[in-house]
């Protein structure tokens, strides 16, 4: 699913963090300008478009062989030296530093910096960079470019500049809220992604122009060109931090073919163990002092209809696609919704601190579902899970394929929808439960936690609450509500029966009344 398949989660992770807070910085002296015309969003998809009707090029010149055999531990030892961080006006809270060449990062990206209008090229030298321990036999050439970017802002305290967003690696980005640390990653767009062939493809950003005083310093405006053999694109991401940092993102997509594997507003995330799969990794052997390894625990969207509707996150034994109408679809995002902890036990990794991205439409997207796709992995090292909207047919070719939406990293999801959220989901074979004579080989039992919204309102009268729950295959034996005041909610119980081999797809939901009073919780038993 990576275009660089042995760039560990663990190992970016560590790159992100590689240089620290910057201090006090001092502005980067700027190249000439490189035109007269007042850069622009417009110029920017007239220049994807023009590269979209010229053949791919994909001519990259090597590195130097001493930068392209570097490991991973020397390219990390290349450190941007805070105090030649590039910044806009003066008084700008933004700041630019950049990623080195070397290792598995090969291809160089243009970066320009964008002030009143004018554009200046942010040009690379050798003592942009603190070495350390890396050593080079020959000088590195003088036009080198860059692997990628990061901007910081004093997002948790204001003396202090921590890192904001962050661009490297193909079409990938990360943003921060406060008291964020990263965990998944948004994409640009996916092309093909989930092919059993591999024969997914990667765009790239070629070259950037950065805004730090968008709107008097209170965003930043990134601009940046995509390329790929089959489209070009024109994308404009306007960060805006606090609490929940968002990301307006704007994008003019052109396609050199027509495609039906387009995957919009993409983001990557890492499930490898959660209270609901217990028993997949009790069966691959898996031994460690933490209970949970997850960067994401759930998908949540809401639909045209406004039903919100969860779908626990799972590891797979092989990969899994899953497909969810979202015709003119809401909001959709990968949540954290586990907070605690006590669940994890990862002083280093903080896997409770985990952004959650949400995903708002603007405008109407038609007619497309959103595709989960699950991959199989042994350790927390890889990103195995994929969430992106499919478009409903072939893109066209002629006319751009014109979107935007808002994407929000924020720890608690709950202030985005009013309804009852499905904090916990566990399984396990109903004969081990003692259920009786409907016990046997095909029948587990899922428990399923509600709490939040108006849920806790009930305890006093569970009877007015029902269980709104289906089936695709298979028999619901039995359903059942019991109080659970230690969340200030209710677990509810569905022992299921299929055939042996088979699958199916759950649903489930507390009415009130008539009406729901929760999201929906939906789910995929396989009986492997």
């Amino acid at each position: 699913m990576r275009d660089m398949p042995i760039f560990t989660r663990r190992s970016i992770l560590a790159a992100m963090a590689a240089s620290g807070a910057a201090p006090a910085l001092a502005q980067q002296a700027a190249a000439p300008a490189e035109a007269a015309v007042l850069w622009s969003y417009n110029e920017l998809v007239k220049r994807a478009a023009n590269l979209a009707a010229a053949p791919f090029d994909d001519t990259v010149a090597p590195l130097p062989e001493a930068l392209a055999k570097l490991d991973f531990d020397a390219w990390r030892d290349i450190r941007f030296r805070p105090e030649k961080a590039a910044i806009g006006k003066a008084g700008s809270p933004f700041t630019l530093q950049t990623f080195h060449l070397g290792h598995l990062f090969k291809r160089p990206i243009k970066i320009n910096i964008v002030r009143d209008g004018q554009v200046s090229a942010f040009p690379y030298s050798a003592g942009l960079f603190d070495y350390g321990r890396t050593k080079f036999d020959k000088p590195l050439p003088a036009d080198l470019g860059f692997a990628g970017f990061r901007i910081h802002y004093p997002l948790n305290h204001p003396k202090f500049n921590d890192e904001l967003i962050s661009f490297v690696g193909s079409s990938y980005f990360r943003v921060l809220g406060r008291g964020q640390q990263y965990g998944q990653s948004a994409r640009a767009i996916s092309v093909n992604t989930g092919l059993l062939d591999n024969h997914e493809e990667f765009p790239f950003y070629r070259e950037f122009w950065i805004d730090p005083n968008g709107a008097d310093g209170d965003r930043v405006i990134i601009d940046a060109l995509l390329d790929s053999p089959s489209l070009t694109g024109a994308y404009r991401f306007e960060a805006h931090p606090g609490e929940n940092t968002f990301v307006e993102v704007t994008a003019n997509v052109f396609t050199r073919s027509p495609q039906n594997g387009l995957g919009l507003a993409p983001l990557t995330s890492m499930f490898f163990m959660g209270e609901n799969d217990r028993h997949y990794n009790d069966r691959n052997h898996y031994d460690d002092f933490r209970p949970e390894m997850h960067d994401s625990d759930g998908l949540l969207m809401r639909t045209s209809a406004d039903e919100w509707v969860w779908r626990p996150l799972k590891n797979p034994f092989i990969q899994k696609v899953s497909a969810f109408n979202a015709t003119d679809i809401k909001g959709y995002g990968l949540m954290q919704r586990d907070r605690a902890f006590d669940h994890y036990q990862d002083i280093e990794l903080a896997y409770e601190s985990r952004p959650a991205y949400w995903i708002e439409p603007r405008g109407k997207w038609g007619e497309g579902h959103l595709e989960l796709i699950e991959l199989a992995t042994k350790d927390e090292t890889a990103d195995n899970v994929v969430l992106s909207w499919r478009p409903g047919g072939p893109t066209p070719l002629g006319k751009p394929l014109a979107f935007g939406y808002r994407l929000t990293a924020l720890l608690e999801d709950a202030q985005l929808s009013p309804a009852g959220r499905a904090v916990n989901t566990f399984s396990a074979p109903v004969g081990a439960l003692g259920a009786g004579e409907d016990t046997g080989p095909g029948t587990r039992r899922f428990m399923v936690d509600f709490a939040g919204g108006d849920v806790a309102f009930y305890l006093p009268q569970p009877g007015l609450l029902a269980i709104d729950a289906s089936v695709s295959t298979g028999k619901i034996i039995r359903a059942f509500l019991t109080p659970n005041p230690r969340i200030q909610g209710f677990r509810a119980t569905l022992d299921v029966r299929i055939p042996p081999g088979g699958a199916t797809d759950m649903r489930m939901a507390l009415r009130a009344y008539g009406q729901p009073l929760t999201e929906t919780w939906v789910y995929t038993w396989n009986d492997e």
